[in-house]
């Protein structure tokens, strides 16, 4: 842990992995990390920033649309600009290995060399693993110092949205020629989408993308859809803001950064950053609880016989015996 405080990459990069293998250990680093986190409680009154906490800004929509290079170059741009960012690039899984196929990686070389540290990990083919192992290697990249810590997902679905919602920032990238804006309205991306970078800008059908997700915009406002629990839109963020960026040139980057800062600055200043980060509690709270519970109920299952009546009833009374014994050990 000292290792990791005193910005070693290597530290971080082993704690990553014991985090993202789960079990014990990853249990042990994860309150580990939390208390030394959360030990100071000091708060800047300027960008309501906590001490020792990251913004973390989750990246996602359809394959394709460019996300990789986009995140690469921005967050290469932030260095310039003096931030240590970090990137969780979550990779499909490889069918052979189940590991990340480290595609990400690969074409975020120019970011790395600038200093930009990168971390690939596998969806494993399923939300849940993700669900436990995400939060807790940000508060791993959060202790070695890093701010902002990307989490770039890998395409439009339901792992996506769950990942994506765990942020302080939700970025959705779209692109020309792919119909991705109404794909994502369909995704839900919609309601999760603090930002929406239209990469590719330079095709001659950009400016309909913009056109569709601006329509969009005005239908989710005049029907109140489409909006986090907490977000009054009283924090000057009315609606998500649209960027139009080239992610080869570096067009747009600039603004890129600067709409993600003033999202920042607009949920700390009315107090919905402290409520997000209270929902992204709760909500891994309950994914390890969903966790426990599917691996005891696993186990309970396996040893029944079969015929003793019918699976709804008996799912129930298994489920009451669960509760009631959690609430025993209470």
């Amino acid at each position: 842990m000292a290792a990791t405080r005193g910005g070693e990459r290597w530290a971080t990069a082993r704690l990553l992995s014991l985090v993202e293998r789960g079990g014990p250990l990853a249990d042990e680093v994860a309150e580990r990390t939390w208390a030394l986190l959360h030990g100071d409680a000091t708060v800047d009154a300027i960008s309501g920033r906590r001490a020792n906490r990251a913004h973390v800004v989750g990246v996602t929509g359809p394959p394709g649309a460019g996300k990789s290079t986009l995140v690469a170059v921005w967050t290469t741009r932030l260095v310039e600009r003096g931030h240590r960012p970090a990137v969780l690039a979550v990779d499909p899984s490889s069918p052979l290995t189940g590991g990340a196929i480290l595609g990400d990686r690969v074409r975020m070389a120019e970011a790395t060399a600038a200093g930009v540290f990168i971390r690939s990990m596998a969806t494993r083919g399923h939300a849940g693993g993700l669900a436990l192992a995400v939060p807790g290697m940000v508060r791993v990249l959060e202790l070695a110092g890093f701010d902002p810590v990307v989490v770039e997902t890998v395409g439009v679905g339901q792992v996506e949205v769950d990942v994506a919602s765990a942020a302080d920032t939700v970025l959705v990238v779209v692109t020309p020629g792919m119909g991705d804006a109404v794909q994502a309205n369909k995704a839900g991306l919609l309601e999760v989408a603090d930002l929406f970078a239209v990469n590719k800008s330079d095709r001659p059908d950009a400016a309909g993308v913009r056109r569709d997700l601006e329509l969009m915009l005005d239908l989710s406002d005049l029907t109140g859809h489409g909006r986090r629990r907490h977000d009054t839109r009283t924090d000057g963020w009315s609606r998500p803001a649209v960027v139009s960026t080239v992610a080869t040139t570096g067009a747009g980057v600039d603004e890129l950064a600067d709409a993600t800062d003033a999202h920042l600055a607009g949920l700390a200043a009315v107090g919905t950053l402290v409520a997000r980060r209270e929902d992204r509690w709760r909500a891994e709270v309950r994914s390890h609880v969903d966790h426990l519970l599917l691996e005891t109920s696993r186990g309970v299952v396996s040893g029944l016989s079969v015929g003793t009546g019918a699976p709804a009833a008996v799912a129930r009374e298994l489920a009451a015996g669960l509760v009631g014994g959690a609430e025993g050990d209470r």
